[in-house]
């Protein structure tokens, strides 16, 4: 990883979209940061195409696209659950959210069946974990707290992967949760699949017009493709885990390590 102010000014000058990790990329102890909020509404401001991409559920997600006046991110999507599903904004004036799945409504539902089955054997298996607080809003995925609210160790995290991909989960870890979802989901192919529902464009034939912000584990995906990849500062306790690594890294942790990596595209046009 370089620095960011290594990232060259001619290679951010063109970009056309950014999609962002949401825990601990825009958060900071749970909550977006004044100067994370301000970096979204600037970079939308100035033409760009602005996505978070998270694990967390499609449920969690809709205050932020539609909550009260002065309360919503300036974001034109957000894809939720590594990419199983997403919020864009209608066409009508009112703008009203739209809800696109991946999987049809049949899946789903036998997926929902199965996945309660397996959450009821991981609490069997591996005593003292549980779902995530969030799990209400979720709908195609399942996801467990090793480090939100509980304090879980590697070891722990371990058994519960096991569990998962034993029943034929697809599972990935952020830094916060433990992810498993039936299907070929995750960040990347969620990316890919929004670009081209959203925008009717191929976004692997043009990445070096986009960059990728993100912080852990479930964001490997999008460092391992992207041409332009940042992490923020706090990734570096990550690091020893993961295989595929960001281009660059911030200074600043979390909402600051954003507001950096704006300030830095902006800078360029």
């Amino acid at each position: 990883m370089q620095p960011l102010d290594l990232w060259p000014s001619a290679a951010r000058h063109d970009l056309v979209g950014v999609f962002t990790d949401i825990d601990d990329t825009l958060t900071t102890e749970g909550a977006i940061t004044p100067d994370a909020l301000q970096a979204l509404a600037d970079l939308k401001a100035a033409g760009l195409v602005v996505i978070p991409i998270t694990g967390r559920p499609i449920g969690w997600c809709e205050p932020f696209m539609a909550g009260p006046a002065g309360s919503t991110w300036p974001v034109e999507a957000m894809v939720a659950e590594n990419g199983a599903v997403a919020f864009t904004l209608g066409s009508s004036p009112q703008q009203t959210l739209v809800k696109r799945y991946q999987q049809d409504a049949a899946t789903r539902s036998a997926n929902q069946v199965r996945m309660r089955e397996i959450a009821a054997q991981v609490a069997a298996e591996v005593p003292g974990v549980a779902l995530s607080r969030d799990s209400a809003g979720r709908e195609t995925d399942l996801a467990f707290d090793y480090a939100e609210f509980a304090r879980h160790t590697p070891d722990t995290v371990q058994q519960v992967l096991a569990v998962l991909q034993q029943a034929g989960m697809q599972t990935t870890v952020s830094s916060i949760h433990i992810h498993g979802c039936f299907g070929d989901f995750n960040k990347w192919q969620g990316a890919n699949w929004i670009v081209r529902e959203l925008l009717g464009r191929n976004l692997a034939q043009e990445l070096d017009r986009w960059v990728f912000v993100g912080d852990s584990g479930n964001d490997q995906a999008m460092f391992q493709h992207f041409t332009h990849s940042v992490g923020v500062a706090n990734i570096a306790r990550f690091v020893p885990q993961l295989t595929h690594l960001p281009r660059y890294v911030t200074q600043g942790e979390r909402g600051a390590g954003f507001a950096e990596v704006a300030r830095a595209i902006l800078a360029s046009r």
